[in-house]
């Protein structure tokens, strides 16, 4: 177990303990993150090495040799003879987290002295065990060796060697080398962040201050994780507001700072939650409701909800199942009940029954079946037709008659969809109890295909009888139908939804926002403006 502590309400230190080596504290910026690291230092100097997120990675060509004791001096405590004085190396507390740390040259001199110590120890315990006449030690790894594996499993591509006081770098299938000095800032960084972490004093506390400043995220999990494992006696404590590495800490504490008034800090543990890591680090520091939608980042819905719903943080999920489980997770999770979260997923092939239990879970769906659908609506293509100056009644026929040949087309392969729909519907319903033997037959019976199938294909008749188009467009379940509408307009298929939806964006952003708020909604008890207008015909 490993010992770190935290202030109070009071600032008052309270001591916690750490399964493994590694404790995230994440914040947004401004919450006080590096204050609070300079907080944990003060409690302890001796015990808490912390590298600022201030670091000047340039270093000389030829390092300036110094005795092992002398450079950790310098890096610990800033000056030889310093460790009565640790706060010379902040210039006294007055530049706890802005002081720029110039010490590479010193850390990398440390590291040299350490491996001359560690060789000379070897040389020692060879020469005392040839007088003893007994068999020799092992060659132990020095912290030269350690840097090295550590150097080739962040950047395999590039090799890193040290010869008389000089670093220098090597590409992969090239003897031609050239001083460290000339590589990246990543390359740079490495090396520094490296060779701080091998040459600090046993059983330190680690304060990695900004830990992904200068490295492609990656680099992260290579580089950290092989320092975690380097020194195993170290407890590391990274302050970051990078979400994506403190996710790839899950075993680790995670702490989230959620303010700071200049003195005090509101902190809390990472609460307990089914939503994944990453996805509960991002939603923390949000204030406004969540709103978990169907897509990826850049998608249709991810776009449209966010003009729609601007008080909404939006949160893209993937597909319909992961909504659901989202705003489930979500609003169990005890630390996030101040903030509601709903979710709006497509109507697909879903049924009445399964429409209300989502309602009463916080989770609506779509007027039309897919949010491509949304493009073909009365609404939204009168709107276009005026846009781009074509007749807007022919228009919305011609698209209307296209709409519906599609649909009869395919009448078969959607009805055979909602038919599966309506089963596995029907099948999740059945509760098996202790006496129950199920048989296909009397799961036949319980679900009643024969019902099932008959409304099914009543719905969809009498969607085309009746000419009903929002109900063809609220049971058409075919992505490629507004993907094919743009020549209507006189404008290029392909670029028809991305046209819609940067006038959603920009110019027509009111006027869209209009046309398409029947079709999307978050109130349970209006999911359409009226009776009437669910059942239009148009």
């Amino acid at each position: 177990m490993y010992q770190y502590w935290l202030p109070d309400s009071n600032n008052m230190r309270v001591n916690h303990t750490a399964a493994v080596n590694s404790v995230v504290i994440i914040g947004p910026n401004g919450s006080g993150k590096s204050k609070l690291g300079a907080w944990i230092e003060q409690q302890d100097y001796e015990k808490v090495h912390r590298i600022s997120a201030q670091r000047d990675i340039n270093f000389s060509e030829r390092i300036p040799l110094k005795s092992f004791a002398e450079a950790e001096d310098i890096v610990i405590y800033s000056r030889p003879g310093a460790k009565e004085r640790k706060r010379a190396r902040w210039d006294w507390g007055t530049s706890y987290t802005t002081k720029l740390l110039s010490d590479f040259d010193d850390v990398l001199a440390a590291l040299i002295a350490q491996v001359s110590l560690e060789n000379q120890h070897f040389i020692d315990e060879c020469k005392k065990a040839d007088s003893n006449k007994s068999e020799r030690p092992p060659v132990p790894k020095t912290a030269q060796d350690k840097l090295i594996n550590i150097w080739d499993s962040v950047f395999p591509q590039r090799k890193i060697e040290y010869e008389d006081a000089a670093f220098y770098a090597i590409p992969t299938n090239s003897s031609n080398r050239y001083s460290a000095t000339q590589m990246s800032d990543g390359e740079r960084s490495v090396l520094y962040l490296a060779a701080q972490v091998l040459c600090a004093p046993q059983a330190k506390i680690l304060i990695m201050d900004e830990p992904e400043v200068h490295l492609h995220p990656s680099l992260m999990g290579r580089l950290w994780g092989s320092l975690e494992r380097a020194r195993p006696d170290c407890l590391f404590i990274y302050i970051t507001h990078d979400v994506n590495f403190a996710s790839t800490h899950q075993s680790s504490d995670t702490i989230w700072v959620k303010s700071f008034d200049g003195t005090k800090w509101d902190l809390e543990s990472l609460p307990d939650s089914d939503l994944p890591k990453e996805l509960l680090i991002d939603l923390l520091g949000n204030r406004k409701e969540v709103l978990f939608v169907e897509g990826a980042e850049g998608s249709y819905d991810k776009r449209i909800y966010s003009v729609l719903f601007p008080n909404y943080y939006i949160v893209p999920s993937g597909g319909c199942e992961q909504v659901i489980n989202n705003v489930k997770a979500y609003n169990r999770t005890r630390s996030l009940h101040a903030i509601k979260a709903r979710g709006i997923i497509d109507r697909d092939f879903k049924t009445d029954k399964q429409l209300c239990a989502y309602e009463n879970s916080d989770v609506y769906t779509l007027q039309v079946a897919e949010v491509e659908n949304l493009f073909l609506t009365k609404e939204v293509v009168e709107i276009l037709a005026k846009r781009f100056a074509v007749n807007q009644e022919e228009v919305f026929d011609n698209i209307k008659h296209y709409v519906f040949e599609r649909f009869e087309k395919q009448l078969a392969k959607q009805t055979s969809g909602a038919l599966v729909a309506g089963v596995k519907e029907a099948l999740s319903g059945i509760s098996i109890s202790d006496n129950d033997q199920l048989t296909s037959d009397s799961i036949a019976a319980s679900i009643n295909i024969e019902a099932t199938e008959a409304n099914v294909r009543n719905r969809y008749q009498e969607a085309i009888s009746g000419h009903n188009y929002n109900a063809v467009l609220s049971l058409f379940n075919d992505k490629s139908i507004a993907t094919s509408v743009g020549h209507f307009f006189g404008i290029d298929n392909r670029i028809y939804i991305e046209r819609v939806i940067c006038l959603l964006e920009g110019e027509l952003k009111d006027e869209l926002s209009k046309a398409l708020a029947p079709y999307i909604t978050l109130c349970p008890n209006n999911q359409f403006d009226t009776q009437a207008k669910r059942s239009a015909t148009y």
